[in-house]
């Protein structure tokens, strides 16, 4: 495996190196991040799909791109494959170094393997449940499971996969899944045991910080049944850690379809309500936007009216409805899932490109 992580020095150096818009890159607890990153979802379990997401990580590279975001389930764990090679491709021609470059991966979906010849029930089946990684009585939903030693074993696939001694982020992924299954009590119990699993996996250098990856948890109101508490999440963490713990982040939607996380007042911070990423930041949480252009369908779509005029200069409408992500007040980063080197040339082409002001993002909500 590949030693090393993504560090203040090596993150300024890449930085440096690109020929970046002033403020594509943040600083992310002492990390230089860009605002747009490469996500991994899409796409068919094929070679010729791991080919396109291999010259789509060159692609950024070369655009000033330096945030990969990948997970176990994408694709059969094919797409964490696929980014390993092309990071450990880059690294050995020097077109990139690993302290350079921030990779976060997810665990919680039971994953199949797409270059395993079972059947993926048979090999959830035959690898999870029979050995008992995932207990029954913890998966929730028939797919999802955040049981301690189950989260272990999903690390270490993962760090194989990639080819990396140390990943950056590790999200749990979509951990509101859990709360169907049992009361707030039990997935308190659950989440507090995963935060347990991911502290003592920090403290031994398979992970350098967790987080959560959300798809409704930080939107929805307190009163929502599948609402998540980033103060509370916060809170369990430092009852784990104190204040050297390693919760560090955040991903949820963040798009022209879906904003709420930069103008509905989901999350309880500080005796106020705030959208979930002004939340994130006064937290001091990293937030990452998913689904930035949903999945390709805002690149098609004829956008709401003042998009264009709020985000002049830009040619096409994926790029448009990119640059209102990668510009929504609070965020660091907005994922794109680029998985041809053409999709990733148009989509990182805003890395030369100032983001938005605030005056702009928030102007649409006027």
């Amino acid at each position: 495996m590949i030693s090393g992580r993504a560090t203040g020095e090596g993150t300024r150096r890449f930085a440096e190196r690109s020929a970046a818009a002033e403020g594509h890159f943040r600083d992310a607890a002492g990390l230089l991040l860009s605002s747009i990153g490469l996500g991994t979802y899409l796409g068919p379990e094929t070679d010729a799909a791991d080919a396109g997401y291999e010259g789509s990580v060159g692609q950024a590279l070369s655009s000033g791109v330096n945030v990969f975001d990948t997970a176990v389930n994408y694709r059969g764990q094919k797409s964490e494959r696929a980014v390993g090679r092309a990071l450990a491709a880059a690294f050995t021609s020097g077109a990139a170094a690993r302290d350079e470059v921030f990779v976060s991966t997810k665990g919680g979906y039971l994953p199949h393997d797409a270059d395993d010849s079972r059947q993926p029930r048979r090999y959830v089946k035959e690898t999870f449940l029979d050995t008992g990684l995932a207990p029954a009585s913890e998966i929730a939903q028939g797919c999802h499971c955040i049981a301690p030693a189950y989260l272990r074993d999903q690390i270490e696939r993962s760090r194989v996969n990639l080819g990396l001694e140390t990943i950056d982020l590790y999200y749990l992924h979509n951990v509101e899944t859990q709360l169907s299954a049992g009361d707030r009590t039990q997935f308190t119990d659950r989440l507090r045991r995963a935060a347990e699993t991911l502290e003592d996996e920090a403290s031994r250098g398979t992970i350098a910080s967790w987080g959560l990856a959300t798809w409704d948890g930080l939107r929805v109101p307190p009163e929502h049944p599948d609402h998540i508490g980033l103060e509370q999440v916060r809170g369990i963490a430092e009852e784990i850690a104190g204040e050297s713990h390693h919760f560090r982040a955040v991903q949820l939607p963040v798009n022209l379809a879906m904003p709420q996380a930069v103008a509905f007042r989901s999350q309880p911070a500080a005796g106020r309500r705030l959208p979930a990423l002004a939340a994130a930041s006064s937290l001091g949480l990293a937030a990452f936007g998913s689904a930035s252009i949903l999945q390709g369908r805002l690149a098609a779509a004829d956008l709401a009216p003042g998009v264009e005029e709020a985000f002049p200069g830009l040619e096409t409408p994926a790029q448009r409805a990119l640059q209102f992500s990668r510009s929504a007040p609070g965020g660091i980063c907005a994922l794109v899932g680029a998985s041809s080197p053409e999709h990733a040339r148009e989509d990182f082409a805003l890395s030369r490109v100032a983001p938005a002001s605030e005056e702009a993002v928030m102007g649409l909500f006027r």
